[in-house]
């Protein structure tokens, strides 16, 4: 880094260290086109100030102009020179300034003038002021980096260039020494070795003390705040700027106050550890002594192994600081607090809600435990609603509902009523809304989750619209403060759920999309959220969303929500008659079911991975879940909204089995409850559908109607496949031609695509066999290829056998070479 002496190194001869307009400006000068010139190059140590002087004086010289450089022994006496250089004239004596002020006096001759913007004596002032221009001197860009690295270093010019930010003294000496080290990998990833650092360990020695603490404040995350650099320092407020500007004369600091990257990592890697934790310390307690902020101060002391009251205090103020925005950075920080010696008694409350938040569910239940079996812990009763609703996400609702009764806050209550109902029994859910408020204020939150347990209610009490209506209700009130809160679910995970239930498939995609946006819930819940849309994107027979969707939510930690995630997964896989994938997830199917019991809200993904283990022939795998969920059903009073959805996946279980008789007993239960929406109607008229066909009788205006029907509720891939099946099962040829076009129609772009070209000479294949061909050469099978595309095996394999005749093909896997060479081509 550029000393904070004189910028006193040889001059660079190269000129790319220049940039255009300062070589034109040069170029005028030396050519009399400005003579005389009267100009001043003030900028911070390392900006080049030198460099510019010594290709003025080169250039003038070249042109016959007699220059004299200001101080220096020997040479052109200034007096008589036609232009003169000064260069650090920051640093000028008195006497050498009154003799500068008398040359600037002079008519006729020209006079240049490098110095840094800080010390500013009056007298340089005045001779400054006697000028008619300044010299900008700017960062060196990418090109003119990449110039002084050379070839073989060109991989690490955007490293040079976000360490130095251009500034041309850092440029240079960071590319002399990269050029001096084995460091190309570690600088190509933006990281620069002990090695490279230690090639600056002089210019740290050489810094005064006061700027050297300035330094090491600024990388503490002080930044410029002037009362606390006072303390530090132990200076008054004029002293705090007299030692900001000479970092920033020394180049050291941006103007804003913060270190240059390369000088922070070179302050970080070379200052002993204990100087640079001193400081450390120091700054935080000047802040906790005048109740500050502390977090960015604390953060870089993560990991530093300190112990003791003042170190435990710190870690617990930055935690709480960090709580509401970074509950995992929360998490880490009061564990550190812990470890310097606060009682988890003390901690373990907020320490659990922070995890719970940062989606650890696990070190929430340790912690809260802690805290519940400590008689004198701080926040108890908030610990068991934590851990209460740490035991909803990994499916535990019956230890969940302990832990809320024995909590018997009013949080508690109403977060207790909604897991009532999951467990199907309305009435004590009812009676948790109805008792008294045990005096705590009416807030948002309370609000909103009141609504939540009543939306729930309503749920199996009521109509789907009354609801809906109370759930997003609900989610609008939690908007403003549920980032910040750890739930046992959100008013709009609930509310899409219900959507789904009915065929509000918009209403549903409205509320996830705005608890997104709003991140309500927190991280926990936006998982949950993601993955609810990509159900949406399922049943809605978009199977490429919702894989994306599944891979945006990442990493699913809960139990509750990986059992939504396989289910996904299994959705699209049997969606896609993909039995490769579906037989290869089995196993985390089977785990995620033992995880988690069924409750009234996981109906959805019980059902999906009933019909995928018809499928595979694993039924009996899920016979205790079903049971279960027609069990909590029936102790509902059988509300349509939820066992519609029991019984329409049922049903599909049953036909993929092959067993009739069960799937009639599916049929007649939704036609007991057609008439409570016009999305029961139709999964009823579909379900009759599905009976007759399974029976031969086809009658296609009705099993038209019934698909469109279905179509409008949402449910698209099970429209087109319920057309599409009674198309393949009828004998009526006219019969088959239209519900085939009615399923095409219904599925949309899923079993369509772009028009096909195919390179010259070679034959092309229609639109029907191309997407015959892609999806064999994908591995599918005849039957996997019918279905997907709602025609028969047999018809599949009369496409095979005409590609392969048009072809010539002498194979099937000359055949399946050249259809795959086919289908890549477009």
């Amino acid at each position: 880094m550029p000393s904070t002496g004189a910028d006193a190194t040889a001059p660079p001869v190269d000129e790319p260290l220049l940039d255009e307009p300062t070589r034109a400006l040069c170029t005028s000068v030396a050519q009399g086109s400005l003579a005389p010139a009267r100009l001043a190059v003030v900028a911070p140590g390392g900006h080049g100030k030198t460099a510019v002087l010594g290709h003025l004086a080169r250039r003038c010289e070249a042109h016959g102009v007699t220059v004299a450089w200001f101080g220096a022994p020997g040479g052109v006496d200034p007096r008589t020179a036609e232009l003169v250089l000064v260069d650090d004239a920051h640093e000028l004596s008195d006497t050498a300034l009154d003799t500068l002020r008398q040359l600037a006096e002079r008519d006729g001759a020209g006079l240049v003038i490098a110095a840094r913007p800080w010390p500013r004596p009056a007298a340089l002032g005045a001779v400054l002021a006697r000028l008619r221009g300044q010299v900008a001197l700017r960062p060196l860009d990418a090109s003119r980096v990449a110039a002084l690295l050379g070839r073989d270093r060109a991989g690490l010019v955007e490293t040079v260039c976000a360490q130095t930010l251009g500034v041309p003294g850092f440029v240079t000496r960071l590319a002399a020494a990269l050029r001096g080290q084995k460091a190309d990998a570690e600088a190509a990833r933006g990281e620069l070795g002990a090695a490279v650092l230690d090639e600056f360990r002089p210019d740290l020695d050489r810094l005064p003390p006061e700027t050297l603490s300035l330094l090491l404040a600024a990388t503490s995350g002080a930044g410029i705040d002037v009362d606390l650099l006072a303390g530090l320092l132990d200076t008054d407020h004029d002293g705090v700027t007299r030692a900001l500007d000479a970092a920033r004369a020394c180049g050291l600091l941006t103007h804003d106050g913060t270190p240059l990257p390369l000088v922070a990592g070179a302050v970080t890697a070379l200052v002993p550890e204990e100087r640079r934790l001193a400081v450390s310390q120091r700054l935080v307690r000047l802040q906790l002594d005048r109740e500050g902020p502390v977090l960015e101060l604390v953060r870089p002391l993560l990991g530093s192994g300190l112990s003791g009251a003042e170190p435990a205090e710190a870690f617990e103020a930055a935690a709480d600081e960090a709580a509401a925005d970074d509950p995992g950075l929360a998490a880490r920080l009061y564990a550190a607090a812990a470890e310097a010696g606060r009682p988890v008694s003390v901690l373990g409350c907020r320490w659990a809600d922070a995890a719970a938040r940062a989606g650890d569910v696990d070190t929430t239940l340790r912690l809260a435990d802690q805290v519940i079996a400590e008689p004198d812990a701080a926040g108890r009763a908030d610990a068991a609603r934590t851990a209460a609703t740490a035991c909803v996400h990994k499916g535990q609702l019956d230890r969940a509902r302990e832990l809320y009764a024995w909590s018997d806050t009013r949080l508690a209550r109403v977060q207790a009523a909604l897991v009532a109902v999951q467990q199907g029994n309305a009435g004590e859910a009812e009676r948790l809304l109805a008792a008294p408020a045990p005096g705590e204020p009416p807030t948002l939150l309370a609000g909103a989750l009141s609504a939540l347990a009543r939306g729930a209610i309503e749920s199996v009490t009521e109509g789907p619209t009354l609801a809906l209506s109370t759930l997003v209700d609900a989610a609008e009130t939690l908007e403003p403060v549920g980032r910040t809160t750890f739930l046992p679910d959100t008013p709009a995970a609930l509310g899409a759920l219900v959507g789904m239930h009915c065929g509000e498939f918009a209403v549903a995609s409205t509320l996830l999309e705005r608890a997104v946006a709003a991140e309500s819930g927190g991280r926990p819940a936006r998982t949950r959220h993601l993955l609810l849309t990509g159900w949406i994107a399922l049943l809605r027979g978009d199977l490429d969303s919702a894989a994306r969707t599944l891979r945006t939510a990442g990493t699913v930690e809960s139990p509750r929500d990986w059992l939504f995630a396989v289910g996904l997964r299994a959705g699209v896989a049997r969606r896609s008659s993909d039995l490769t994938t579906l037989r290869a997830l089995w196993a985390d199917v089977r785990e995620s079911v033992i995880r988690v019991r069924v409750d009234v809200f996981t109906i959805l993904p019980f059902g999906e991975l009933a019909v995928a283990a018809a499928r595979l022939g694993e039924r009996d795998r899920l016979v205790h879940h079903l049971a279960r969920a027609r069990r909590l059903l029936a102790a509902l009073g059988d509300p349509p909204l939820w066992s519609a959805a029991l019984h329409w996946s049922g049903l599909h279980a049953a036909i993929t089995a092959d067993r009739t008789a069960e799937a009639a007993d599916h049929a007649g239960a939704l036609a007991h409850i057609a008439g409570h929406s016009h999305h029961h109607k139709a999964l009823a008229e579909a379900a009759a559908c599905w009976l007759d066909t399974l029976s031969g009788t086809v009658e296609a205006a009705r099993v038209e109607s019934a698909a469109r029907a279905l179509h409008a509720t949402g449910l698209c891939w099970d429209a087109a496949r319920l057309a599409g099946q009674a198309a393949i099962r009828t004998t009526d040829r006219k019969a088959m031609v239209s519900l085939l076009e009615c399923a095409r129609s219904l599925g949309g772009a899923a079993q369509g695509g772009a028009p096909a070209t195919t390179p010259p000479d070679v034959p092309a294949l229609s639109e029907r066999e191309r997407q015959v061909a892609e999806l064999v050469v994908s591995g599918m099978t005849y039957r996997q290829v019918g279905d997907r595309l709602f025609i028969s095996a047999k018809t599949v394999e009369h496409h095979m056998a005409r590609m392969r005749q048009r072809l010539g093909a002498t194979s099937r896997a000359d055949l399946l070479a050249q259809l795959r060479g086919l289908v890549t081509t477009r």
